[in-house]
């Protein structure tokens, strides 16, 4: 049997979502800008292309020989495939829609859990596709908030990432005039906030209920989370350890409950990334016997092509079949679960509350870094906080 969440990118409506919506559109100036930062996704097969051409050219995102050619190349090879691949779940990601209507729920919290900073109104910053960082920096720009917090959406720090959305900022404004009266913050690293802790385990439990108690015990929890090439571990990037502290944290939370393991998904290339990828993992597991999963993406916080068709279709389905999985499930990602809403507004409340302007691990570069533009955007994230 072969069950695994299909849909999970239904967007509800509630008076929560409308309040908010009227309160964005009412007129009344931002006292305070939270930015969500993200890679996003093309929400029409049509942005597909320019979409991989971002991903194929940035190199803190990947790093290519002759990649000024190559880049292009690879994004125009792969466009039909992953054409293909979006008209499955679709037509387009949802992270656009479940990270606006994340940023409307925090920022009604917001109003009540900070309102010396409020009113509080989020905005949505991508890094591969609209909305832009750099055309949401202008808008913000526009708006005149005193305060603007850097809001990472990534949980866990990359620089391929959480680096790369931080670094199109500092790219921005240095061939743009920074504007005056606007006090800046970050928030860089959250991996394990007790709330986002707690709504992973709620989203493992809801699924291990569904097996019958028999097999409850001994569903295998497989975390998966996006890979990383292992030139990057080993220059230091942070991400796999703050990958596996996630992991500890929910297994934890559950009470240690199940065997669990952690595993790598969305390998590009032939060079050496972190391993077992998940399909592996899951084929491996099968041989030893054990044919029950609830897949985990603890990396991701809303639903988009590698929940919706790597992790649902490709494996859940597909290599299910093929390998005789008993019985798998995926967990859905945190979405508008209410814990998460929660864990975006504390997060968020206690930053401004703090008197820290940005995290020091943020400043550090890897201990092996080389990258001129991540040294240079270190140092100018250092004065902009540091003026404050």
């Amino acid at each position: 049997m072969f069950l695994h969440n299909r849909n999970l990118c239904r967007l509800t409506t509630n008076g929560v979502n409308l309040a908010a919506r009227a309160r964005q559109f009412s007129g009344q100036p931002a006292k305070t800008a939270v930015l969500m930062l993200n890679m996003g996704g093309p929400q029409s097969t049509d942005q597909v292309h320019d979409y991989l051409l971002r991903i194929m050219t940035d190199r803190d995102m990947i790093q290519l020989p002759v990649q000024s050619r190559l880049g292009p190349w690879i994004a125009q090879r792969r466009t039909p495939e992953v054409q293909k691949k979006y008209k499955e779940i679709g037509g387009g990601s949802p992270i656009l829609k479940w990270t606006e209507l994340q940023g409307q729920l925090m920022c009604e919290q917001l109003d009540k859990l900070s309102p010396t900073t409020a009113p509080h109104k989020h905005y949505v910053g991508f890094r591969y596709v609209n909305p832009l960082t750099e055309n949401t920096l202008a808008q913000i720009e526009s708006d005149k908030p005193e305060r603007v917090v850097l809001f990472s959406q990534y949980p866990q720090y990359s620089c391929a990432t959480s680096g790369s959305s931080f670094n199109s900022i500092f790219t921005h404004y240095r061939s743009n005039d920074l504007p005056a009266n606007i006090k800046w913050s970050i928030i860089d690293r959250w991996g394990t906030h007790p709330l986002l802790i707690k709504t992973f385990a709620q989203r493992i439990r809801d699924e291990l209920a569904k097996f019958v108690p028999t097999k409850r015990n001994d569903v295998v929890i497989l975390f998966t989370a996006h890979s990383l090439p292992l030139k990057a571990v080993s220059r230091g990037d942070p991400y796999p350890s703050e990958i596996g502290a996630s992991v500890h944290m929910v297994m934890q939370e559950l009470g240690q409950t199940n065997p669990y393991s952690l595993a790598w998904q969305s390998k590009v290339g032939p060079l050496p990334w972190l391993a077992p990828a998940t399909d592996d993992a899951i084929k491996g597991y099968v041989k030893q016997g054990l044919k029950n999963f609830i897949l985990v993406p603890i990396a991701f916080v809303n639903e988009h092509i590698e929940t919706l068709h790597e992790l649902d279709i490709e494996y859940c389905d597909e290599l299910a079949k093929e390998v005789g999985v008993e019985e798998i499930r995926r967990a859905a990602a945190p979405n508008d679960h209410p814990l998460f809403i929660d864990a975006l507004s504390n997060i968020v409340a206690d930053h401004l509350k703090s008197q820290q302007a940005v995290n020091p691990k943020f400043l550090m570069r890897c201990p092996m870094c080389t990258n001129p533009r991540c040294r240079e955007s270190k140092r100018w994230y250092q004065q902009l906080c540091s003026s404050q």
